[in-house]
């Protein structure tokens, strides 16, 4: 049953899913992290891998860059694959300055510049946010078991359809009301999530501050360092 961008058959995907964006990093989640992975699917360069983790069966699949193909990916898996979670793993750039590179951000909500809170239901601005039950198990693990070398913080992200956007408005303005960090991704899956009666949760470490630039992480780190965020994210997974 495969459709256009995942070749895998009924069943060999998970209902539980983790994206990270990049698919380097989905890979190296699948060899480090699930028990007995194996690639179920390879279309366009983005493979998608099964597993367990912890006796619960689990699948890590990329998502890409930006909301289009975040929408693109997380659709096909809640419609046509019976997903019914699906964590984001990723990175963020932090934008209050309560909030050092290398913290870790539970997306409670996703702000976003993009059409995709607007197309969905006419006349209507919909609420972006993350599925409650996820939340509350990512939130209860980061309190329990704090993860070394990082503090967790909780809020609202941005999610932006440009990477490069000198706005220095924009970023104050958010900064007023609180957002945590930018990022690309993440308004999109919790989009999906409410179209497709499904649930999901964004999970970010934070790779630099967009304000200072201080200690920003190079794309070596981008791509390694997950171990704390995923711990939480799986929490999630399973609650």
């Amino acid at each position: 049953m495969a459709t256009p961008h995942i070749s895998a058959d009924k069943g060999e995907i998970a209902e539980l899913v983790l994206m990270p964006g990049d698919p380097n990093r989905a890979r190296r989640i699948a060899e480090d992290f699930l028990t007995d992975a194996r690639m179920v699917s390879d279309v366009r360069g983005n493979p998608v891998f099964t597993g367990t983790h912890q006796g619960h069966r689990m699948s890590v699949m990329a998502s890409g860059m930006g909301i289009p193909t975040m929408s693109l990916y997380a659709t096909e898996l809640y419609r046509f694959y019976g997903v019914r979670r699906i964590c984001r793993v990723g990175t963020a750039g932090a934008i209050s300055d309560d909030i050092a590179v290398r913290d870790i951000v539970i997306a409670t909500a996703a702000h976003t510049n993009s059409a995709v809170s607007t197309i969905t239901v006419p006349d209507v601005t919909l609420s972006l946010a993350a599925s409650f039950d996820m939340l509350r198990g990512a939130a209860e693990r980061a309190r329990s078991t704090p993860p070394q070398g990082a503090r967790v913080h909780l809020g609202a992200v941005h999610s932006s359809d440009f990477f490069y956007l000198d706005r220095p408005e924009m970023t104050a303005g958010l900064d007023k009301v609180g957002t945590l960090a930018v990022e690309m991704e993440t308004s999109g899956l919790y989009a999906c999530a409410l179209a497709e009666r499904a649930e999901a949760l964004s999970v970010l470490t934070v790779s630099d501050h967009i304000k200072n630039g201080a200690g920003d992480m190079d794309h070596a780190e981008r791509e390694t360092r997950f171990a704390p965020a995923l711990e939480i994210a799986v929490a999630g997974l399973m609650a």
